[in-house]
């Protein structure tokens, strides 16, 4: 596609908006040099005010100059540096271009160091929204400039043809939205959302799906984006062969899980035709790749994850907005934990340490490179692209699901989506958008401020072994020690403090043979290292007789999965209820697995058929009334697990493609992909007809959504 305008208007508007720009910097320049005691532009002998404006043009127009050519050389050779620190290297590097500026004017102008990183900072700021200001004015100008863009990322790719007037699919993941959560967050007469509840009120339909047993970005993304998600018991398990935790979201594990995904399905993933992955633990098998997890730790030009950076930090006024941002931020999540703690609001986890860090980059770096990436992806074209937006997932773990922190957040979803979306409208092809979510998230107290112990002091104490001294005051944890000594016929001695449970040499267990327990939300995994493969449940039971009674009939815990050599897998309740899940027999009283709802039988069996799946699996239980579950992590809005809200994520997708499900339920992540790679060849079938932009649609005859906002 083509834009052509006559050259003598495409020439005066370009020179306007230089001249505006150029304007704006001086101005802001001699606004600076009036208010900051370390940066003049005059000679020390003093100057009129003629020469003053003079200098400062001189020096805005140096600066815009060395701005538009050195930077995006500076920020290229950069890619490679950690993104942390490129984004504190960008203020430095953007004072130092500004005083290289001043140097063009010898005797005139004057800053020490630290000003004039604030003083670049502020000019790249207000030249930039000058810059975007008069091109959204000028549509005209604003469409050239993306058409520009669009051709340039072509050439460099060596993709220089025209784009194939075919839709393209972009697929926008909003990370632990929950179905429900979605749903209030756009309906109402003043959504939370806008946008999408623009979205869903015109032109997109919205469809509940079921997650697996683990319901976790690793196991649902690896599934969504490569077709498998086999053997992924947990967010994090257990490999006794190689004697390793693996972790869904440490690069080494996210690559070798990518690795095995791609031999099971026989296929790279669903983005292996023309697409990008921006923001996700796994690439999906796309060439164009930004933060993208699996491949973090290499290097080369094909998989270079970092290489997203370029787009958005070749711009410093970037790096100005989102440091602005990131310091509001901080502040606000300081505010909002100092105000939880004043309210005694409960239930409430810890939120020091480097929590408000990670959440400052999460909501705000992380979104804002992401967005960046795919609105370069869209405006180059790019057939398919699935992007991760973690904001929400993070903030709800430590404020709730539905906590006034999470809804701050889901606005600025909102406001990110919009400015995709919107790109669309100046894309070389037409676009379909479908939001959707990995799982959602369940609210409750943790495990270990219910009940006093933390999930690991309570194996311990049905094994016989040491646990910490809060644990052995509580009743739980003192009732599962007391189980296991009498069932090895280990009364405590005369003397001993059965707190800490400390005995002779030879009664301590040898070194290594201890269980190892992981948390996964609402859901654990126990292993014994020193048993080769799958410990089966007689075996449990003779080495440790009171452990599956001491977990089963706890409060806090819904139902274990353990093998047995008898009956295969088995499901085990409090009050020695069990389900047999080969047969479906159920005996001892009622179905464990009741208070899960339907499906939880399928989801149980699945995991009990894989190769990794631990010696315990143990399920938090679940309030039917509520939907609160207890994490065996601090967290009070967890995911993981079975219970709840967490396991009901949601596919926001257009009307133009073919619905989700023909009828029934949509269950897994796997077929979650079976229906995006359907939707991909459906588009690619599509006759490229230019469609209504999708909000213009949601519009009504005054040019407002259906959601009450202003759009255009």
């Amino acid at each position: 596609m083509r834009l052509r305008l006559p050259p003598w208007r495409a020439v005066g508007s370009a020179v306007l908006r230089v001249l505006a720009v150029w304007a704006v910097g001086t101005l802001t320049m001699l606004l600076l040099a009036a208010g900051l005691p370390d940066f003049r532009l005059q000679s020390a002998d003093g100057d009129s005010a003629t020469r003053i404006a003079v200098t400062a043009a001189v020096g805005a127009g140096a600066f815009g100059l060395l701005s538009a050519l050195v930077w995006p050389l500076l920020v290229r050779a950069l890619l490679l540096v950690p993104a942390l620190v490129l984004g504190l290297l960008v203020f430095f590097l953007n004072g130092s271009l500004f005083w290289l500026a001043l140097r063009v004017t010898p005797d005139r102008g004057d800053v020490n160091p630290e000003t004039a990183v604030v003083v670049a900072a502020v000019m790249s700021a207000a030249s930039s929204a000058t810059s975007t200001f008069l091109a959204v004015r000028d549509d005209g100008a604003y469409r050239r400039r993306l058409a520009r863009l669009a051709g340039r990322r072509r050439r460099r790719e060596g993709t220089a043809g025209p784009v194939d007037d075919a839709p393209g699919v972009l697929f926008l993941q909003l990370d632990g939205l929950g179905h429900e959560v979605l749903r209030e967050a756009t309906e109402g007469e003043h959504p939370v959302m806008p946008t999408v509840a623009a979205l869903r009120a015109g032109t997109h339909r919205l469809t509940r799906w079921r997650t697996d047993w683990s319901s976790q970005t690793g196991a649902s993304q690896l599934g969504i984006l490569h077709g498998s998600n086999h053997d992924v018991p947990a967010f994090r398990w257990y490999e006794k062969e190689t004697g390793e935790v693996m972790v869904s979201n440490r690069p080494s594990c996210a690559a070798e899980l990518q690795r095995r995904a791609v031999a099971r399905a026989g296929t790279y993933g669903l983005l292996e035709t023309d697409g990008a992955s921006r923001g996700n633990l796994f690439s999906g098998g796309a060439r164009q790749l930004a933060l993208v997890l699996s491949v973090s730790a290499r290097r080369g030009r094909e998989t270079r994850s970092r290489a997203g950076y370029f787009a958005y930090f070749s711009d410093p006024a970037n790096a100005t907005r989102t440091a602005v941002s990131y310091v509001a931020e901080l502040f606000r999540e300081v505010f909002q934990s100092l105000r939880a703690r004043l309210r005694r609001e409960t239930p409430r986890v810890p939120r020091g340490g480097v929590y408000p860090f990670l959440r400052a980059f999460v909501t705000v770096v992380q979104r804002d490179v992401v967005v960046a990436a795919v609105v370069g992806d869209v405006l180059g074209g790019r057939a398919s692209v699935y992007a991760d937006l973690v904001g929400y997932d993070e903030v709800a773990h430590h404020s709730g699901p539905r906590g006034r922190d999470t809804r701050q957040v889901l606005r600025g979803l909102d406001r990110a989506v919009r400015m995709i979306v919107k790109a669309t409208e100046h894309a070389p092809r037409p676009y379909r958008v479908v939001l959707l979510s990995d799982h959602g998230q369940s609210a409750g107290q943790t495990f270990e401020d219910a009940y006093g112990l933390s999930l690991e002091d309570l194996v311990r104490a049905g094994c016989g072994l040491p646990v910490s001294r809060r644990a052995g005051r509580t009743s739980s944890g003192a009732e599962a020690r007391e189980a296991a000594r009498a069932a090895l016929h280990r009364p405590e001695e005369p003397g001993r403090s059965r707190l800490t449970g400390r005995r002779r040499g030879q009664d301590r267990p040898p070194r290594g043979h201890g269980p190892v327990v992981l948390a996964s939300g609402n859901l654990a995994l126990v292993s014994f290292p020193d048993v080769p493969g799958r410990m089966a449940r007689e075996a449990i039971d003779a080495r440790h007789p009171a452990l599956l009674p001491a977990l089963a009939d706890h409060p806090g815990v819904g139902f274990l999965l353990v093998r047995s050599d008898a009956y295969g897998p088995v499901v085990i309740g409090a009050g020695g209820c069990e389900l047999r899940l080969d047969t479906g027999e159920v005996t001892g009283g009622g179905d464990p697995l009741a208070p899960f709802g339907p499906g939880a039988a399928d989801a149980v069996r699945r995991t009990a058929g894989f190769p990794h799946a631990a010696d315990i699996m143990v399920n938090s239980r679940v309030d039917p009334a509520t939907g609160e579950v207890h994490a065996f992590e601090d967290q009070i809005g967890s995911h993981g697990g079975l219970g709840g809200e967490q396991n009901e994520a949601f596919l926001l997708s257009p009307l133009r493609l073919s619905p989700p499900v023909a009828s029934g339920e949509l269950v897994g992540a796997e077929q979650v992909h079976r229906v995006l790679r359907r939707w991909l060849r459906e588009a690619r079938r599509t006759p490229g007809v230019r469609h209504a932009h999708p909000l213009a649609e949601a519009r009504g005859d005054d040019g407002r959504t259906a959601a009450g906002e202003r759009v255009g």
